[in-house]
């Protein structure tokens, strides 16, 4: 190899050395700013009060690394899948996911809560929103879950009432994530997601018009939801 050559490897070795050093000082940043500080303030609130902070804070504490929150016009729901698809910068439209609470109407007069993941009165199931839930799998997965000791008629899963829904989660219509929620319940994950080339899905992000992006595999290890072919 001629000098030259060898002056110009050289050069083009520290222009990417150079550009390596930028993206790990960005990431750094970006994670030094997720490390918000919760402690209540004089008025009763979290320092850091925004809901994308407090979830941002969250998940880094459960080292989800990759994760984007994208603000949403406020007909978002007005607009076909596509176009949500654009404003997002979503690879796909099966990328784009909701949080739905499900209760259990048949569960045993003794299930009233969310203590026991196995047999709990609700589920958060996440789900695409081009597909079709199906809760005859959910129903039968749980059965199986529970090494069919309980009478399959005890699961019959159903759309949670939106008043109860905001209650468990603390989070209104159209803005449910599973993530941050004032109560702990099991979340099931469709297959479906977890299969998508990109490894990331979107979700609700706590606001109506705050949407939560995320690497799938990240979020699976992190929080350890079911995963069942439920659509």
């Amino acid at each position: 190899m001629g000098t030259a050559a060898a002056d110009l490897e050289v050069r083009q070795l520290r222009i990417l050395g150079r550009i390596a050093d930028l993206e790990v000082a960005a990431q750094q940043r970006r994670l030094e700013a997720l490390s918000i500080d919760a402690t209540p303030s004089e008025d009763g609130e979290a320092a850091a009060g925004t809901t994308e902070a407090r979830l941002s804070s969250l998940l880094a504490a459960r080292g989800v690394r990759d994760f984007v929150f994208r603000r949403v016009p406020a007909d978002y729901y007005d607009r076909p899948l596509e176009e949500r698809r654009g404003l997002l910068r979503a690879d796909s439209v099966a990328q784009l996911c909701k949080s739905i609470v499900m209760v259990n109407t048949q569960a045993a007069a003794d299930v009233v809560d969310c203590s026991n993941p196995k047999n709990s009165k609700y589920y958060v199931v996440v789900v695409q929103y081009m597909a079709r839930l199906n809760a005859e799998n959910i129903k039968n997965f749980l059965y199986e879950l529970n090494e069919k000791q309980i009478p399959k008629k005890r699961f019959n899963m159903r759309l949670a009432p939106e008043e109860e829904s905001h209650k468990l989660t603390g989070f209104v219509h159209n803005a449910v994530t599973c993530i941050g929620m004032e109560t702990n319940i099991p979340v099931i994950i469709d297959e479906a997601i977890t299969k998508l080339a990109e490894d990331f899905f979107w979700l609700g992000g706590g606001e109506v018009d705050l949407k939560l992006g995320m690497r799938t595999s990240q979020f699976t290890s992190a929080f350890s939801p079911f995963v069942v072919k439920c659509s």
